[in-house]
């Protein structure tokens, strides 16, 4: 299909959308219009007071039911959009619910991971072992002492003396 012939129907295309959007907004506004008429009666002023109280009233227990109507069509809507996003959670969880495959254990050290994952650009090779501190174990020659005859020990606190020898130990 030749580029005038393509341009001829796609102008002809948007002349008839824009048609039927002027068609759809012209029966949008007649039953706008509708509407209005129905629900909406002119509006005669009256001329005491009696009758423009009346009127008033008349207008009020109109308000109050439109306010009623407003509100329970609320309540819907929002009944309707909580449905909505539950049924939208359901969906996910549906769709999201999948079976795990069984990986193959595959024993492959760091540096080959790396080496895989990375590609060429691993070069140090991980080490883990090197880097960590040599730490010595220091036993505690206090606590063997402590641990003698617990005999000697009661003897040695007992009294005054014993008091006096525990205090300045601890100190």
């Amino acid at each position: 299909m030749s580029s005038s012939r393509r341009q001829h129907l796609k102008s002809l295309l948007l002349q008839i959308a824009h048609g039927l959007l002027e068609e759809e907004a012209a029966e949008a506004e007649q039953e706008k219009q509708r509407y209005m008429e129905e629900n909406c009666p002119a509006l005669s002023m009256p001329g005491n007071m009696q009758e423009l109280q009346e009127l008033c009233r008349k207008l009020h227990q109109q308000i109050d039911v439109v306010d009623e109507q407003r509100y329970d069509m609320e309540s819907k809507v929002a009944k309707s959009n909580k449905e909505v996003e539950d049924l939208k959670i359901k969906v996910q969880d549906l769709k999201g619910k999948f079976k795990k495959p069984v990986l193959k254990k595959v024993r492959m050290s760091a540096d080959a991971m790396l080496q895989a994952l990375l590609g060429s650009k691993h070069k140090v090779s991980l080490d883990l072992r090197a880097n960590l501190k040599q730490v010595k174990k220091e036993v505690k020659e206090e606590e063997k002492e402590s641990v003698g005859d617990w005999r000697k020990n009661i003897e040695d606190k007992a009294g005054m003396d014993g008091r006096k020898k525990m205090f300045e130990s601890e100190a």
